[in-house]
């Protein structure tokens, strides 16, 4: 870039160029260590795009077409079934969709699984009683969305199960979840991020939930298809973000989904723990769970184990492997689980150089490309359909504020936008 028509005095800086025979104007984010110019997004008269500025100063530029792609966000109040059956019809595409995404992938994947659809449907029957009797508001949920979708419960219930009917040979080392107390951030916030990764396909069908149940805490989540929604945060500042782990006690149980969507009712963090381990659960998430107090742990979760984690100096990260030496005994396959090692340490390293974080610099990191593809921005879309992987969606939140900053896709190349909890 010419510095000469840098336009002075606008922070953060602005440039101006010629692309396309279009004015650009180029938000530049400068690293203030070593005051190179790392990235920029930009907007021009045929849409929005990022600028990478690469270490031999070679330029990379990823144009969108048109407006940047913000995510649907889908209001919803009521009853649970009622809830579910707004979001069935707001969603019915993205949710029908998913439901061939998963009959796809077992058919595919038939040779490793041994498990066809109806196959997976019979299997995933045997979860839903479980899951009836503990959390019958939420299987009230499911049957709102099958008849708002026009889709059958069953399916549903398959989409819900899934990594429980095929006993987790979606073996995808997925997810990076990241928390800040007010101690370690501007402004006294409690900060907390989280990337998405799964499969390619699916990246579609995410949307956000805006959701005032009649009985329980408003909330703002994530989700993607016909899943229940289990990432976000309400009104009584619970957060909770989730990330796969791989135990070998795995049963026949509630859902780890139906028991994370538990989570996001809790007025407490000692409600939301007791959800995280629900009696009968089928297997287990590790739930990051941030309160607006600035309370932080990570509840490393199996069928009939956990361990509570701490945050280290006001910080914590988890990815897709147990951290308690005892959850360890209990890891399948723990020479398998690279990519996640490689990515928490990463993570862990990022938030250490820097004493006070801001929404911004938790961005950054999502954005990180080292071990690329399986980096903590993951591009890893080549190979096995049961391996491959990206990452769908990126999520900061400001539990403080009650703010979600979301983008769809990998966060490298795509614009978050802001959502509000307003409750």
């Amino acid at each position: 870039m010419d510095s000469s028509s840098r336009c002075a005095n606008d922070p953060p800086e602005f440039w101006q160029q010629k692309f396309a025979d279009t004015t650009l104007w180029v938000i530049v984010d400068r690293n203030h260590e070593n005051g190179k110019f790392e990235e920029a997004s930009f907007r021009h008269t045929s849409g929005y795009g990022k600028i990478s500025v690469m270490n031999k100063r070679e330029e990379k530029i990823e144009k969108l077409n048109g407006e940047p792609r913000l995510l649907k966000l889908v209001r919803v109040a009521g009853s649970h079934r009622e809830m579910g059956r707004q979001i069935g019809e707001e969603c019915r595409q993205q949710i029908q969709h998913s439901i061939e995404n998963a009959r796809k992938l077992l058919a595919d994947a038939y040779d490793t699984l041994q498990l066809d659809w109806d196959g997976a449907l019979i299997q995933a029957r045997k979860y839903m009683p479980f899951a009836d009797e503990r959390y019958p508001q939420y299987v009230e949920e499911l049957r709102g969305m099958a008849e708002g979708a026009n889709v059958g419960l069953d399916d549903l219930g398959m989409l819900n199960a899934m990594e429980a009917v095929t006993m987790d040979a979606l073996h995808l080392t997925k997810c990076t979840s990241m928390a800040v107390s007010q101690e370690r951030t501007t402004n006294d916030r409690v900060l907390i991020a989280h990337n998405e990764d799964w499969l390619p396909e699916d990246e579609a069908d995410v949307f956000l939930i805006y959701a005032k149940p009649d009985d329980e805490p408003p909330f703002l989540a994530m989700t993607y298809g016909g899943l229940l929604p289990n990432i976000g945060f309400n009104a009584y500042g619970i957060a909770q973000c989730c990330d796969s782990v791989y135990p070998t006690d795995s049963r026949i149980g509630i859902p780890r989904i139906i028991v994370s969507r538990a989570v996001l009712a809790a007025r407490t963090p000692g409600e939301a723990i007791r959800h995280m381990l629900a009696p009968h659960r089928a297997a287990g998430y590790n739930h990051l769970l941030a309160h607006e107090s600035g309370e932080i742990y990570s509840v490393e979760v199996s069928a009939r184990q956990f361990a509570i984690l701490e945050p280290e100096n006001g910080v914590m990260v988890h990815t897709n492997h147990y951290l308690d030496t005892h959850m360890r005994t209990i890891e399948s396959e723990p020479d398998e689980l690279i990519s996640t090692r490689v990515r928490y340490l990463r993570a862990k390293r990022l938030l250490a150089q820097q004493e006070k974080h801001t929404i911004r610099s938790l961005q950054a990191i999502q954005k990180d490309h080292v071990n690329h593809p399986d980096s903590i921005c993951n591009h890893a879309v080549v190979g096995d359909p049961l391996d491959r992987e990206k990452t769908i969606t990126a999520l900061t939140i400001d539990l403080t504020n009650r703010q979600m900053h979301a983008c769809w896709g990998n966060p490298c190349s795509s614009v978050f936008s802001t959502y509000q909890l307003d409750a």
